[in-house]
């Protein structure tokens, strides 16, 4: 097994490569593969994506730029931002995010089923030779042509085999299947698999079980919400052409712009009006052909827009103006009538951008993600204010 290791958007010449393995690893689109100069090597080239992926014997690891820590804590604020008040503490001696990500979600449930796997009702449909439940009518119609037994029945059955087991479960079986995970770690994941024996797993390609706190599940929402983050990860499984690559990865992306407007939106709240992400409503032209999706608008008390903003985790460009990114705003922009814009990075330059012929200005907001957390949250507070103060003021005059 071949191991390459870079970080994100970082480019690497890999020696030995054979045309299959190059081959393999572009086919996963997470990172772009191509001749380098250098005799016999590869340029890899990796992009947003971080985590750990294999392809024909050949195992990528990307690591992001900021540490597992704090991408562990961006990660969790965007699920709940109320258990997710702090870093994850001692995650930054694991190898990598996968490693990091089973030891926290191995403490919560682990936690979790301290007293027990958690028990609830729930509805079952089956053939059964004694009544039990409710008779499904028209079932035992269609399927049984007027005979007596077996029952078409409906019942309700109280066990562990409910939606926060299966979410659990589901959860352990992905992580089990990462590489690199510690044997420590695959060890207590077994047990823990072990301790759900009479859980069903869940239906690939089906949308993830809700379950909303309760009472009786509280206890179970923060494992819970590492099991959603787990499962909707990206899970690589290509097969072109007899080249086959699995993985699991992280877009961080993604992640910077979830971590944004979940914050902003909390940090918007006490001037009141309302949020909304990836607002679909609008469109650049006049048929309607041309679709936009800004990351956060804030409406206010009359319903118009307030203020359009977008997260870009990485400039476009190392120097410079990074255009697109502008060209994307001033769209927003020109379609919610507004004449300011905020584009907010994890890293670069802050300074406005003037377009005079459209008499608007593309504000431009950096956030340390490296500082600590409530230096962090401090920021975001003071980018509400940024994106605020404007408003009240065109609106007192």
């Amino acid at each position: 097994m071949t191991t390459v290791e870079l970080a994100a958007w970082e480019a690497a010449d890999v020696p030995g490569l054979t045309v299959e393995q190059a081959r393999a690893l572009s086919a996963t689109r997470a990172v772009t593969v191509a001749p380098s100069l250098a005799g016999g090597t590869w340029s890899v080239t990796a992009g947003p994506w971080v985590g750990v992926l294999r392809a024909a014997d050949v195992e990528l690891r990307i690591r992001p730029r900021i540490t597992i820590a704090r991408l562990m804590y961006l990660l969790g604020y965007a699920q709940d931002p109320g258990a997710w008040r702090d870093d994850p503490v001692a995650l930054d001696d694991q190898p990598g995010l996968w490693p990091a990500m089973a030891e926290v979600f191995l403490r919560r449930a682990e936690r979790a089923l301290e007293r027990g796997l958690l028990q609830g009702y729930r509805t079952e449909e089956s053939s059964q030779m004694v009544m039990r439940g409710r008779l499904r009518e028209s079932e035992q119609l269609r399927s049984r042509a007027g005979l007596a037994i077996p029952l078409e029945v409906r019942f309700d059955e109280y066990d562990v085999d409910i939606a926060e087991n299966q979410l659990l479960r589901a959860a352990t079986v992905r992580l089990l299947r990462v590489s690199g995970v510690g044997r420590a770690s695959v060890r207590r994941l077994r047990h823990l698999l072990g301790r759900m024996a009479d859980v069903r797993a869940l239906v690939p390609g089906q949308p993830l079980p809700i379950t909303p706190p309760t009472r009786l599940n509280a206890h179970y929402q923060p494992a819970l919400t590492l099991a959603r983050m787990i499962l909707r990860s990206r899970s690589v499984d290509v097969l072109d052409a007899g080249v086959r690559a699995s993985g699991f990865l992280v877009n961080m992306n993604t992640v910077f712009e979830e971590f944004v407007t979940t914050a902003l939106t909390a940090a918007l709240a006490p001037w009141g009006g309302r949020c909304v992400t990836q607002d679909t409503r609008y469109r650049l032209d006049r048929a309607g052909l041309i679709p936009l999706r800004p990351d956060l608008v804030r409406y206010g008390a009359n319903g118009k827009p307030q203020a359009v903003i977008d997260a870009k985790y990485k400039a476009e460009k190392p120097t410079g103006y990074p255009n697109a990114d502008v060209y994307q705003l001033l769209a927003y922009c020109t379609a919610t009538r507004l004449k300011a814009g905020h584009l907010v990075y994890a890293e670069g330059d802050t300074n406005d951008v003037f377009i005079p012929h459209a008499g608007v200005v593309i504000h431009r907001h950096a956030l340390d993600l490296g500082a600590p957390v409530a230096a962090l949250q401090a920021q975001v507070a003071d980018l509400a204010v940024a994106i605020v103060a404007p408003v009240a003021t065109s609106a007192a005059v």
